[in-house]
């Protein structure tokens, strides 16, 4: 749910300054110096996403093709479309598929959802321990782990792209809440199909270990629901990354012409960004892949805290109810500050000093956002 109020937040703001970047709404309420901080972090997000989004889909794509056609080449096959998709007018490309990419994220959510039920699966009870088999911590790695399926700064990122071509602003709590909330419940069906299928999360880890992350995913969908079943259900879950991997490339170009006064409207323009943004996206698409992910997931969360921040300024300004968006940035504050003073890819500290550091920063920036609405009163 706070990632429902980030996405439509961000969504309604972006419409409301005429489909503006993240980074320039950023700018407008909390300063120049955030606003170029939002614009690098946005850049480097975008193509990190648009990364991670090439390499899974093309390995899940080798899974269903004869050995031929192997992962390397659905790479280069993705990136092609993620080329066409960045360069060309959203609704050439990008407009038309989407329509398909959900039908196929619906079918593969009530078909996996409903396999669990019919095969009678159990679902693992909820409960307070730490089931992780390694014990690794719940605070704060679970929330940087499951990433976009709880919230996510990328959203914030694709905002501007439907703010500028939705019609009526009646339709915006259906389509940012409503399409966070929906990506909610696929991360909770697939958290569900990976515990009850593999008998808890010692076992989903053993799995992952031997099988990678799509491996598993193929061996649910055809367990679950047969050859044809399992086709269907893969391409639903090859089209939700996808999906994102095409609008983070085009988002990137989009910000840099905003960041730069690029006008877009011819095409040399814009093959003079998107040519650049997918070869550094094919660079890094040769690094090993948990590797961008961690990267990723942090920069996407800390992204979220920023854009909550710049939501309850807006919300200050135009005397509305801004402990909504205060207390998911608060927590998002504690959440990715300490996750990258302990984490390995961080400054890998102790929790004794990661904890309190955290918890700090958190409320340094509380404080400081009660100082500017104070200020804004006077």
């Amino acid at each position: 749910f706070a990632g429902g109020v980030h996405d439509y937040m961000t969504g309604m703001i972006s419409t409301r300054h005429d489909g503006a970047s993240v980074s320039e709404i950023v700018g407008i309420y909390l300063g120049g110096g955030m606003k170029n901080v939002m614009r690098v972090f946005s850049v480097i997000l975008l193509v990190l996403v648009g990364t991670v989004f090439a390499t899974g889909p093309a390995n899940l794509l080798a899974m269903l093709t004869p050995k031929t056609f192997d992962a390397k080449f659905w790479l280069v096959v993705v990136l092609i479309y993620y080329f066409l998709a960045t360069l060309l007018p959203i609704d050439k490309v990008i407009g038309k598929l989407y329509p398909i990419f959900g039908i196929c994220l619906i079918i593969m959510a009530i078909g996996v959802a409903g396999g669990l039920i019919v095969k009678g699966y159990h679902l693992p009870e909820m409960t307070l321990a730490n089931l992780h088999p390694a014990h690794q911590s719940i605070w704060p790695f679970m929330f940087i782990t499951v990433a976009c399926g709880a919230i996510s700064g990328f959203h914030a990122t694709q905002s501007p792209m439907i703010a500028r071509c939705y019609t009526s602003e009646k339709d915006g709590r259906k389509i940012f809440y409503g399409a966070m909330v929906s990506e909610g419940v696929i991360a909770l069906i697939w958290a569900a199909a990976g515990v009850s299928f593999y008998n808890g999360t010692g076992g989903l880890s053993v799995a992952l270990a031997k099988l990678t992350q799509n491996g598993v995913v193929y061996e649910i969908c055809h367990t679950l629901l047969g050859p044809v079943g399992a086709v269907l259900a893969m391409i639903g879950v090859i089209a939700c990354p996808i999906s994102s991997g095409d609008t983070a490339f085009r988002s990137a170009r989009l910000t840099l012409s905003d960041w730069f006064k690029i006008d877009q409207k011819a095409t040399k323009p814009r093959l003079a960004l998107s040519v650049p943004i997918l070869a550094v996206g094919a660079l890094l698409s040769q690094i090993d892949f948990q590797i961008v992910w961690r990267y990723f997931s942090w920069s996407n969360q800390t992204l979220a805290m920023i854009a909550l921040w710049a939501a309850s300024m807006y919300l200050v300004k135009n005397g509305k109810m801004w402990i909504m968006t205060v207390i998911p940035a608060t927590f998002m504050s504690a959440v990715t500050a300490t996750y990258i003073m302990i984490a390995p890819e961080g400054f890998h500290l102790s929790s004794k000093i990661g904890y309190p550091v955290g918890i700090i920063f958190a409320v340094i920036c509380f404080g400081i956002f009660l100082y500017k609405k104070n200020r804004k009163k006077l």
